[in-house]
């Protein structure tokens, strides 16, 4: 995109970033719905396929509706950040059918048998069952450890060689316990680790884990990127463009896991207003946290935004804002959370986040049904506990609606 100035507006970059103008003068990018693409001679086809020529080849390669978003989203991870020689950050992003599908290609791109994954407890559910019952059978393990004990990561790291990533997730699903990009980064490049983050929970507007020598950033962009609830996606950002471009999207394409045109259509006009959608699900999300800390009912909060979070001032050092996403316990256990859920009356009863409306869930018979339980409850992740993604609705409505449904 053409600036009037060295950096736009974040604001600016969310609708006009990444975007190609439309030979036909179309206002948005259309919805490209073809399975392949044709060309003018055999020769060009050649170079086409051999990288000498630009082109497109076939929808699983990828589409101009696909590419829109996959440099929007770069983009966003990169504003306002320099490389090592002082230059505009370059990164690469490739998108995906799904989050999970962005975490096999991530996967599968630097391990290999032999090779082990550290890690912290309260991951997406999706993530742990991958590494738990997927992985092991490639030859791949992981290691769960306290990431905020750096000491004993250290200790970990020092003793045993074949660890050959990390993997963080902050804010954690659904805890929302946070750990420190930036010495955990430094800790794990120390011994020639992979850093891997997933930044779905923050987005880039209050979050940028490259800023820190990650390697690389995924998102579901189910989640906020969409921010309406209309398609499943996810992506894959790296900082080595060139590798991005060759050896991992060679394995993207060769596992099938590609994203469609229809469903980055709907996330290319979702992002156009991320920076609103953000600033009011943070806001939101303070005040709804707020009330439910003082309520008699409720006997925790968890939420990063909260002074007494125990990760708060981290938070705050590597957050622009504290994000939409917070988890409650109830006095009285799982029947307490049941109830009150049963009894909701604006907000939807939902798996999954980020979108405008307020969704309730209960990660323990959803989510993270498929981790043990011993492993959820020492993760913090109780049979009572209720994860709530607070939406756009007027904050006294959702106030009102969480105070009734506390009530005996």
């Amino acid at each position: 995109m053409s600036a009037l100035h060295d950096l736009p507006g974040i604001e600016t970059l969310c609708i006009h970033g990444g975007h190609t103008p439309d030979p036909n003068k179309a206002h948005l990018t259309p919805l490209y719905a073809s399975s392949t693409y044709t060309f003018d001679s055999t020769e060009q086809g050649i170079d086409v396929f051999t990288g000498k020529e630009p082109g497109y080849i076939y929808g699983r390669f990828g589409n101009p509706t696909i590419e829109e978003a996959e440099r929007k989203i770069a983009l966003m991870e990169a504003y306002g950040l320099k490389d090592e020689n002082g230059e505009a950050l370059q990164l690469y992003a490739i998108l995906h059918a799904s989050g999970m599908a962005a975490l096999t290609t991530m996967l599968l791109s630097n391990l290999k048998a032999g090779d082990k994954v550290i890690t912290h407890p309260s991951l997406y559910g999706g993530t742990q069952e991958m590494l738990e019952k997927i992985f092991p059978g490639l030859g791949i393990q992981h290691l769960i450890l306290d990431m905020r004990d750096e000491a004993a990561v250290s200790h970990v790291l020092e003793t045993d060689k074949s660890i050959r990533m990390m993997y963080l997730e902050t804010p954690a699903n659904p805890t929302l316990q946070c750990v420190n990009l930036k010495s955990l980064s430094a800790l794990a490049k120390k011994h020639g680790l992979v850093v891997c983050a997933d930044n779905t929970f923050s987005t880039p507007l209050l979050q940028q884990p490259f800023a820190y020598d990650v390697d690389f950033v995924m998102h579901s962009t189910t989640k906020f990127l969409n921010g309406h609830g209309t398609a499943v996606g996810g992506v894959l950002v790296g900082r080595d463009a060139k590798r991005m471009d060759t050896d991992v999207k060679k394995m993207h394409r060769l596992l099938g896991g590609n994203s469609n045109s229809f469903e980055a259509f709907l996330l290319n006009n979702g992002m156009k207003t991320l920076p609103l959608r953000m600033e009011r699900h943070c806001s939101n999300a303070m005040q709804v946290a707020t009330f439910l800390e003082q309520h008699q009912a409720v006997s925790r909060v968890n939420y990063p935004g909260l002074p007494s979070h125990p990760d708060h001032a981290l938070a705050a050092a590597q957050m622009k804002a504290f994000g939409s996403v917070i988890s409650i316990e109830l006095a009285g256990g799982f029947d307490a959370a049941v109830a009150f859920m049963n009894k909701l009356k604006v907000c939807t009863n939902a798996v999954s986040l980020g979108t405008c409306d307020t969704l309730v869930s209960h990660p323990a018979s959803t989510t993270h049904y498929g981790v043990s339980r011993e492993q959820r409850i020492a993760a913090g992740i109780s049979d009572g506990l209720i994860r709530i993604s607070i939406g756009l609705e007027t904050v006294a409505d959702l106030i009102a609606d969480f105070e009734q449904a506390l009530k005996n």
